[in-house]
């Protein structure tokens, strides 16, 4: 996987189905110190997963989709109903590492059905060979999403804007340039002189330690906010545009996203910010009604009571950490897709867009 920043790669993979590898960045380290760790089993990725070594709906999609082939390399079975359970099995262990982002299990859905097609007279080394050639597709596609949104996207964007962004949603969240950041990158490849703040995103940071990291990397103005300054910079007028990224979306619009993303949409509103959610047509979730249905992953308490290994609670408090909350559609200026734009966000505005892949309750 490459892109413009060339050295940023959170998945690669090495060799060939049979005894190839996924090596991911890990982005806990960031932006101290760039290392990766080597997935050479199904337990690798899940635990990458799980940790948040890779984040961001798109990467975790493809990095499922890797790690169900590392999982094709330990099943031996030339039967075919063998290896088709064996999978269905690995990819069902998969999915429960986030539950949150449904690009996992889209991505994960992808490769199952795959093997269910394959004709049962396919030696095990071509299932293999066939199940990295779609994971491969699946990143392949990712980079091409990303592309498509950000020129979608820019046109959203007015000159001289100061933007304001939540999490992080670029080349170390997806397999290109990224959902709501690679807008940015084309908004300032296009000379609109834009000005971003980035919310630190609290409890673990991915703002701090790394968009405003890679917004460095690629000469992007930044300016690091703490979670709770958005409603000052929105007042004093510093920002025209909100642009975060989603972890699933349902069928109305409902959009869930990094946990503080709903208090951003809020105060956007109040001060009349145009709020954009820039995401993939994966990121949607056409078997949920609205956001009341979408799981909401909830983490260790430890996050938040001693988070970097500094204590910043009393022992044994009673903590609440939902990873993600969900933003009502009414809240939603506009969602940017590589498929075209939503808006206004409606169930008949996103069936226009999606088109076939409108498939209510499946």
């Amino acid at each position: 996987m490459t892109n413009s920043f060339g050295s940023i790669k959170p998945l690669i993979w090495h060799g060939d189905a049979q005894t190839g590898w996924l090596e991911m960045l890990d982005q806990t380290q960031l932006p101290t110190t760039q290392t990766s760790v080597h997935c050479r089993s199904t337990e690798g990725v899940y635990d990458g997963i799980k940790m948040l070594r890779v984040r961001g709906a798109p990467a975790i999609g493809v990095a499922g989709a890797y790690g169900l082939v590392l999982a094709a390399q330990q099943i031996q079975s030339p039967n075919a109903a063998d290896f088709l359970s064996e999978l269905t099995k690995q990819a069902n262990w998969l999915n429960s590492s986030r539950p949150t982002a449904v690009n996992l299990s889209w991505g994960l859905a992808r490769l199952t059905r795959l093997a269910s097609s394959m004709p049962i007279s396919l030696s095990p080394s071509d299932r293999r060979n066939q199940l990295l050639a779609e994971a491969h597709s699946i990143a392949l596609e990712d980079a091409a999403m990303c592309k498509a949104m950000a020129q979608h996207g820019l046109a959203q964007i007015p000159q001289d804007a100061g933007i304001l962004t939540h999490c992080n949603t670029g080349i170390l969240a997806t397999a290109g340039e990224g959902t709501a950041l690679a807008v940015i990158y084309a908004a300032h490849r296009a000379k609109k002189n834009i000005q971003v703040f980035a919310d630190e995103t609290r409890p673990l940071l991915q703002g701090s330690r790394l968009t405003a990291w890679e917004l460095q990397q690629a000469g992007v103005p930044v300016t690091l906010l703490c979670d709770n300054m958005a409603a000052m910079v929105m007042r004093q007028g510093k920002i025209q545009a909100v642009l975060v990224g989603a972890d699933r979306i349902a069928t109305n619009g409902d959009t869930a996203n990094k946990i503080g993303t709903y208090s951003v949409a809020v105060l956007a509103k109040f001060h009349n910010v145009p709020f954009h959610v820039v995401a993939p047509t994966s990121s949607f979730d056409l078997g949920i009604k609205d956001g009341t249905q979408i799981p909401i992953e909830e983490r260790s308490p430890e996050e938040i009571i001693c988070g970097f290994g500094k204590a910043t609670a009393p022992p044994h408090v009673n903590v609440y950490n939902p990873a993600f909350d969900v933003t009502p559609a009414e809240l939603i200026s506009s969602i940017i897709t590589e498929a075209g734009i939503i808006q206004p966000v409606t169930s008949e505005n996103i069936r226009k867009t999606l088109g076939e892949r409108w498939k209510p309750g499946l």
